[in-house]
């Protein structure tokens, strides 16, 4: 709990990091100052990002004010998904189960894979010659 009488969480996926902070309110949703539509821009991250609000039945109840930094739009929505799972078991410990069967609380560890000497790519060769 912060001051204020809200609450915060860290959610972290790829590159990205996002903070939440949640507030009784009536449900705005603002992503680095901007509505969720215009900072991702896509419907299909919005779906990631508030199905935690939906799991629960949370979308109108509270107020979120969110910072992203690193990656791209897709790990931001991701690691929002996560932040937003984690704040929601602060609130209210009963709604663990039905945030963990949507997977909000699991930390995704896959992360690009460095690119080798020798190589084009991480894991790609070059074009064996026999001749």
């Amino acid at each position: 709990m912060i001051k204020g009488g809200g609450f915060h969480a860290v959610g972290r996926r790829k590159a990205a990091v996002a903070r939440v902070y949640l507030r009784p309110g009536s449900g705005k949703f603002l992503v680095n100052g901007l509505e969720t539509k215009e900072y991702f821009g896509r419907v299909s991250l919005e779906l990631i990002l508030k199905s935690p609000l939906v799991a629960t039945g949370m979308t109108d109840k509270y107020d979120i004010l969110a910072n992203c930094t690193g990656g791209g739009k897709a790990g931001q929505a991701g690691a929002l998904k996560m932040a937003l799972g984690r704040v929601l078991c602060q609130v209210d410990g009963g709604l663990r189960p039905a945030v963990k069967a949507i997977g909000a609380l699991t930390r995704d560890s896959r992360e690009v894979e460095r690119k080798k000497y020798g190589r084009h790519k991480a894991r790609k060769r070059p074009q064996f010659s026999k001749r």
